[in-house]
């Protein structure tokens, strides 16, 4: 049986992701040979089953004797797809999908189960049981966002990070591309189809953390936390004295066509710099609660244990660099994270004076969630 190479690279990546690859990395290394058509229907099912993961995993209870945990991932992942497929994609046949289904349990595992596929996909079309859609979020998570934001806004985020998210491009004071449109951000555009051109995609919220340095031709500008430089290309609209550093060198290697300096450093140790800078960007390394509309898998990941150790590695970061900001200059620390942890506790525990903060709540601003200080020396 022909197996739709939409469903067999989309089942590749999902896998790929239960073993601890990156959603988008490993859809595009499985989705390198596919057409448009085939590839977008793959794109969709990978990041629709990250997204409604919880709810999905509620259908495939309702029906299956075997409990969830007992289940091989490719028999669990398997249900999951077709049970997306089946729920939220009206395009495609249910024959389709059930069939596929079958055919990729038998290739992953045994025949007994695409048998156990087979029977849970039949009984569910012969006995619909009607699961409420839910807001497809680990408790404990919304949890943290109801006494942090409130009960109203906590669901508007767990909501937001079960859509698709708009694209947008950073144009600078450049022609935008045909079809785009401005936002409220200067020179960030939105450009829901075509190609961009020679434009970078950057979310809005990321958009709007480098105008709050009040950059000035001339300035000396360190970005210790650059790949894959997006920030840093916006900066460097204004005419800058600039240093790109990241911790990783294969990541710092993509700065490279920035034309500035790049350094491959770990910015928790002793900076190489004898000079103190203008200004100084810290896009911390964080946990990415923001941006779980495009990376639904961070929730499934994430565990609350996490969260001390990515405060450690960010304080020290913050701190290393405060030593290197002059006495008159400021400096942006920011996350794509909505955890207090990671933001307000940071910068409190730094000794920085807080000029202003900005914070952008999906569900409530456009794009992903997103935090930003800005600080200078006290």
């Amino acid at each position: 049986m022909n197996l739709a190479p939409a469903r067999k690279a989309a089942f590749a990546a999902l896998l790929a992701v239960d073993r601890g690859a990156w959603s988008a990395e490993a859809l595009a290394a499985k989705s390198t040979h596919l057409d448009p058509r085939d590839a977008g229907l793959a794109s969709d099912i990978v990041f629709g089953v990250l997204r409604h993961r919880g709810e999905l995993d509620g259908v495939i209870r309702s029906y299956s004797k075997v409990p969830l945990d007992r289940l091989d991932p490719e028999v669990w992942i398997t249900l999951e797809m077709a049970f997306y497929q089946l729920r939220f994609l009206d395009r495609v046949p249910s024959h389709a999908a059930v069939n596929d289904a079958v055919e990729l349990a038998r290739r992953s595992g045994t025949a007994s189960a695409a048998s156990f596929v087979n029977a849970v996909l039949r009984q569910s079309q012969r006995r619909p049981i009607e699961v409420p859609e839910t807001l497809s979020t680990p408790s404990w998570l919304l949890d943290r966002w109801t006494t942090h934001y409130g009960a109203e806004t906590a669901n508007a985020i767990a909501a937001a990070s079960l859509k698709i998210p708009e694209r947008y491009v950073r144009v600078g004071n450049a022609e935008p591309p045909a079809g785009a449109e401005p936002t409220e951000i200067p020179g960030c555009y939105t450009l829901a189809t075509g190609d961009p051109g020679p434009f970078r995609f950057q979310d809005i919220s990321a958009q709007a953390v480098v105008p709050l340095l009040r950059l000035e031709p001339g300035q000396t500008f360190l970005d210790l936390c650059a790949s894959p430089g997006n920030k840093t290309a916006q900066a460097l609209e204004t005419p800058l004295r600039a240093i790109a550093c990241d911790l990783h060198l294969s990541r710092a290697r993509m700065l490279t066509e920035l034309g500035v300096p790049v350094l491959a450093l770990d910015a928790r140790d002793p900076l190489p710099f004898t000079t103190k800078f203008d200004r100084i960007l810290i896009d911390a390394p964080c946990s990415g609660t923001g941006t779980l509309a495009r990376n639904p898998e961070i929730k499934w990941k994430l565990e609350p244990e996490d969260f001390p150790d990515l405060q450690e590695r960010q304080l020290a970061i913050l701190r290393n660099a405060l030593t290197h900001l002059s006495p008159d200059g400021m400096l942006v620390y920011s996350t794509c994270s909505l955890e207090r942890e990671e933001n307000e506790d940071v910068v409190s525990a730094s000794g920085a004076h807080v000029v202003e903060t900005m914070q952008r709540i999906p569900g409530r601003n456009a794009g992903d969630g997103f935090y930003a200080a800005l600080l200078r020396p006290n």
